[in-house]
C-alpha cells in the first residue's frame, strides 16, 4: 500500500481511538463503544505487524477505496459473507440512484444551443463528471471530467466536484477563477493522490463559448465536416492548491458542434488490444457531422461497443455534444 495512504489510514485509526476513549470516559458502561475500541486496537496491532490492509481470509490486499471508507475492514470483497455482499449491493444501488439524480437533463435546447450526452459507468457507479448549469440570462456552464481512481471512491470525488461547482457558479467568478477556486477546494479537501481532469466551459446566446481545459482530453470542434482539436491549457484540478488556469474564447456558427469525451471512449480496446483512438474518433464524427446531436452521440456509443466487441468494459464512458443551431429554444 502506498506510504501516503498508510499514513492517512493510521491517522484515521488514531483519531478514532481518541474519540472512542473520550466517549467511554463519559459512558463507561457502553459495551458497544468498548467493542469498537477493541476493533481499532486490533487494526493498529495489524499495522505494527505489517499485515494491515491484508484480507484475513485469503491474505490478498483489501481494496484501498474500501479501507479509506472504513479503516476497520478486515476482508476483501471476495471473502465477504452473503449478508455482507447483499448489504454492499444495496449500498451500491443507492449510490447509483443518487449519482443518476445529479446528472443534467438530456437532449436540451437552450437559447440557440442543442446539447446531448451519454453517461455510462463501467460498474455500478462512475468517476466521470458530467454537468450542465443554465443561468437566467440564457447562458450556461458545462463541465465534463474524469476523477482519479475507479469505483465508489471515484464516484464520491465526482459528487464532490458537482457540489463545488454548484456552490461556486452563482458567485459569478470569471471562468478561469472559477476553476482555480474549485481546484483549491478540491485540493484542500481530498488526498494528495486525488485529482481530476476537467473541461469547464460557458456558452451564451450570441454563440460564444469560453473554455478552460484542466488537463483533460482536447474537445473536438466539428465545423463543416472538418474536426479540430482544442488543446488543453492547464494541469488537472487538485494537483496544486495554488494552481492558476487560463481560458480561451471562440465563436460557434450555426451547425458547429463541440464534442467532449472521456478516455473511456478513446482508450477502449478491441480483442487485439488496439485502442479506438482519437484519429478514428475524428474520422467517425466527421462523416456523421450532419446528424442531430442525440443521434451523433448514440452512433458513437454503438460504434465503440462494436469496436470493443466481446472485450469487457474497463472504464467509464461519457460523451457530450454542444451544437450551435442559431435558433431559440424549442422545448
Amino acid at each position: 500500500m502506498a506510504t501516503i495512504i498508510e499514513s492517512v489510514l493510521h491517522e484515521q485509526l488514531l483519531e478514532r481511538r481518541q474519540k472512542l476513549e473520550d466517549a467511554i470516559a463519559l459512558s463507561a458502561q457502553n459495551s458497544e463503544l468498548r467493542r469498537l475500541l477493541r476493533e481499532v486496537d486490533a487494526a493498529m496491532e495489524r499495522v505494527e505487524q505489517g499485515i494491515y490492509g491484508l484480507c484475513e481470509a485469503c491474505h490478498d490486499p483489501i481494496e484501498t477505496e474500501r479501507l479509506l471508507a472504513d479503516p476497520l475492514i478486515r476482508f476483501c470483497l471476495g471473502d465477504l459473507t452473503l449478508s455482507q455482499q447483499r448489504a454492499l449491493e444495496e449500498d451500491l444501488e443507492l449510490a447509483a440512484r443518487m449519482q443518476g439524480e445529479l446528472l443534467p437533463k438530456s437532449n436540451l435546447h437552450l437559447d440557440g444551443w442543442e446539447i446531448s450526452y451519454h453517461y455510462e459507468p463501467a460498474g455500478p457507479v462512475s468517476g466521470d463528471y458530467c454537468d450542465l448549469i443554465s443561468l437566467s440570462d440564457g447562458s450556461f456552464y458545462f463541465m465534463l471530467g474524469d476523477v482519479s481512481g475507479k469505483g465508489v471512491a471515484a464516484s464520491m470525488l465526482m459528487n464532490q466536484l458537482h457540489a463545488v461547482f454548484h456552490s461556486l457558479i452563482p458567485v459569478g467568478l470569471p471562468l478561469n477563477q472559477l476553476v482555480e477556486r474549485a481546484s483549491r477546494v478540491f485540493c484542500e479537501s481530498t488526498l494528495p493522490t486525488h485529482f481530476a481532469t476537467l473541461v469547464c466551459g460557458k456558452a451564451n446566446g450570441a454563440g460564444e463559448i469560453e473554455i478552460c481545459n484542466a488537463g483533460h482530453l482536447p474537445p473536438l470542434l466539428i465545423r463543416n465536416g472538418s474536426v479540430v482539436a482544442i488543446e488543453a491549457n492547464g494541469l488537472p484540478v487538485g494537483v496544486f492548491c495554488d494552481e492558476l488556469f487560463s481560458s480561451s474564447i471562440m465563436r460557434l456558427e450555426q451547425g458547429d458542434t463541440l464534442f467532449l469525451y472521456t478516455d473511456g471512449l478513446s482508450e477502449t480496446q478491441n480483442a487485439a488490444g488496439v485502442e479506438y483512438g482519437t484519429e478514428r474518433l475524428s474520422s467517425f464524427i466527421s462523416e456523421r457531422h450532419m446528424l442531430p446531436t442525440e443521434m451523433l452521440v448514440r452512433a458513437c456509443v454503438e460504434e465503440v461497443a462494436q469496436f470493443r466487441a466481446q472485450r469487457l468494459k474497463s472504464d467509464d464512458l461519457t460523451i457530450m455534444t454542444i451544437r450551435r443551431n442559431g435558433q431559440h429554444p424549442v422545448g
